[in-house]
């Protein structure tokens, strides 16, 4: 592996830089990677290979010399042939364009074949585009692309073809470096791409568009390397994996999916995760201005007040704040605003200084030299093909000054996409001012950059499920032995196997909780029974229940919170914590949150104070509060207890976890593991 590793990152630096290309192949696909050469400005040779084409080569082997880059445009089995003689002749690395690997039910093979016929070879792909490198003006790549050269700027990664080719054709002041695909990732996965591209000192950020994660370790190594060089990485992650919904025999099953643990991963390796293409672009060009931010509040300027309110109801939504305004602030904006205007953030400064741009730096430098993180300018510009627009050049004026002053980031925001032209944006961003385009997409794009979130920790070791195995449920009675084992707290009980047993055996602990054994979905089938007071309540109730056993234990009084405590195992994103509202309401409420797996101390304190039930551990209306430290205690021993067993656990969930003013209590669980 180690050595596939190296050859691979060597032939990846061929592949994306090279000095001479071969296509191999005919058609429309191969024309375009021939022409599109000229077009981006290649100055290196590019040899075609087919059999019958006007100037080609007739074959791999009657090449002059050994290709750097490689375009594969034949069908798949030809494809395989294409890599081995390439691979003897000592080519970098190739795109494979062809479908119908392993993402086809008759693919496996020659997926396999694929990989032999490489050997040392870098291959990207099967059944994807390619890449355009901007940089160095390379574009292996079979279709139209928007990307012109650039002397630096963002690389963006995607799985889709489509999707990148639909990137490259932004309007919005995004320099693009290099525009690349993975396709199947059959050899070179988009981590690794990533790895071999973020460490050019020309490329400032990278967004990526994930289907799925793949090889955990290989993004780990991208993100340190990534925070090494201080450079901010953006995804978008689609798709949802059904292997991480694990047969729903808990509430964590059908509440931590494959999102929940996408998120809890990039949380942890300081990922910025948008929700759309649109704020992918909008954060990865405040990205390329401004590099990695800390998390901080901001400011907002507008000339109307309905902006204003966009503005406030929008950020509050995301969780972006806006930083309050000093006594200084208030004072200069009082002196170059009048007593008319309300000075407050959002600022609308109305129009009575429109289209002095004198008085407009001011306001806007007097709001950037404050405790804003970024300054942004809400304005939208007329069309400039139905409008005289030189009545707006104030703003763009007062913002250049503003920003020259003051040194501070600064924004200019529209409320609609196409209220800002492509010229105006790529003037703003030489200028080393923000454009932002549209206002939902400008501010979940802020939200990611600038809101509150963990702190990442890249370093921190991710335990991984096994991929394979045939996990073993235990039933409560077995589950809370074990986790009593693992220092949780576990009330007295005792197991029956008829009902006189249970009224016996119930006795010393009353009020107790009778529980039918080996029934899962116990409370919504009539299988818990709480509170019973006499021993005869307690046969009588067991009589009713049509189960092999009973499960006995004392009733825990005087709970300030019933809480949710669940570990699942995501084989694409690794063991995904749940902390949330426990009992049988769980997934009415929906009250959770997700960390990975181990999570430190102070990020399952602090976790816990995001759900809604969280005012309830600290107490609510004269209700004392719960034990926090008991309660984060049980909550460390639970993924203790997971992360010792190596990646056996499936499921783990205790439901609820009592927290009493004294204790935290397992009042019911489960365990699913080889």
């Amino acid at each position: 592996m180690a050595r596939m590793t190296k050859m691979t990152t060597v032939g990846l630096q061929r592949l994306f830089k090279p000095a001479s290309i071969a296509v191999i192949g005919g058609g429309a696909w191969c024309r375009s990677v021939i022409l599109s050469q000229d077009r981006i400005g290649f100055d290196g040779p590019v040899w075609h290979v087919h059999p019958t084409a006007e100037g080609a080569y007739r074959t791999i082997s009657d090449l002059p010399g050994a290709p750097d880059a490689c375009f594969i445009g034949v069908n798949r089995s030809a494809t395989v042939d294409a890599l081995q003689a390439l691979s003897a002749k000592g080519a970098g690395g190739a795109v494979c364009f062809a479908s119908g690997f392993a993402e086809t039910g008759d693919g496996a093979d020659l997926n396999a074949a694929l990989l032999e016929a490489a050997a040392d070879m870098a291959i990207v792909g099967p059944n994807c585009y390619g890449f355009v490198n901007a940089l160095d003006r390379v574009a292996l790549w079979p279709d139209v692309h928007g990307l012109v050269p650039v002397e630096s700027g963002v690389a963006i990664l995607t799985q889709s073809s489509n999707i990148a080719l639909n990137l490259s054709m932004q309007r919005r002041g995004l320099p693009i470096a290099f525009l690349g695909t993975a396709g199947n990732q059959a050899q070179t996965g988009l981590s690794r791409i990533a790895h071999a591209l973020i460490r050019d000192p020309r490329i400032t950020a990278l967004g990526l568009h994930i289907e799925g994660v793949g090889d955990l370790a290989a993004l780990q190594a991208l993100m340190q390397e990534a925070h090494r060089l201080g450079k901010p990485v953006v995804a978008l992650k689609s798709g949802r994996s059904e292997a991480a919904q694990t047969a729903a025999l808990s509430h964590t099953a059908s509440l931590a999916g494959s999102d929940a643990g996408a998120g809890a991963l990039f949380d942890r390796l300081g990922i910025l995760r948008v929700r759309s293409l649109d704020a992918l672009i909008e954060a990865l060009k405040h990205a390329h201005l401004y590099g990695p931010v800390s998390a901080g509040g901001i400011a907002s300027l507008s000339c109307s007040g309905g902006e204003a309110s966009l503005m406030a109801d929008g950020g509050d939504a995301r969780g972006l704040t806006f930083a309050p305004l000093t006594e200084a602030q208030d004072r200069a904006l009082e002196r170059v605003l009048g007593p008319l205007v309300t000075r407050a953030n959002p600022l609308d400064y109305h129009t009575f200084i429109w289209n002095d741009a004198p008085r407009m730096a001011e306001v806007y430098s007097i709001m950037a030299a404050g405790p804003a993180a970024l300054t942004v300018i809400v304005v939208d510009f007329p069309r400039a093909d139905r409008c005289q627009t030189n009545a707006w050049d104030c703003v763009v004026d007062a913002a250049l000054s503003a920003r020259a002053q003051t040194g501070k980031r600064i924004a200019l925001l529209t409320s609609l996409s196409e209220s800002l032209s492509e010229d105006l944006s790529d003037r703003l961003m030489q200028a080393g001012i923000l454009p932002l385009h549209g206002l939902d997409a400008a501010l979940d794009a802020l939200s990611v950059v600038y809101a509150k979130r963990p702190a990442a920790d890249v370093d921190r070791p991710i335990p991984v499920p096994r991929p394979d195995g045939t996990p073993r449920m235990q039933d409560e009675a077995d589950a809370k032995s074990t986790l009593a084992r693992s220092g949780l707290d576990v009330p007295r009980h005792a197991v029956a196997t008829s009902p006189e047993d249970a009224a016996r055996l119930a006795q010393p602990m009353l009020p107790v909780a009778l529980k039918a054994r080996g029934m899962a979905h116990k409370s919504e089938k009539g299988g818990v029974v709480l509170d019973l007071a006499t021993s005869d309540a307690v046969r009588a109730a067991a009589s009713g229940m049509d189960c092999d056993g009973f499960y006995i234990e004392e009733m825990i009084r005087d709970a300030s919170v019933e809480l949710l405590v669940g570990i699942v195992a995501d084989p694409a994103h690794g063991y995904v914590l749940t902390l949330g509202a426990g009992g049988i309401l769980t997934e009415l409420w929906r009250d959770t949150c997700h960390l990975l797996v181990p999570a430190t101390e102070d990020e399952i304190d602090a976790a816990l104070d995001t759900l809604r039930v969280g005012p309830l551990l600290r107490g609510y209306r004269g209700k004392p509060g719960g034990n926090r430290a008991a309660t984060v205690a049980a909550i460390m021993a639970v993924q203790t207890y997971v992360v010792a067993q190596a990646g056996r656990v499936a499921e783990i969930e205790i439901n609820p976890l009592i927290v009493t003013p004294t204790r935290a209590v397992v009042a019911d669980a489960l365990i699913r593991e080889e």
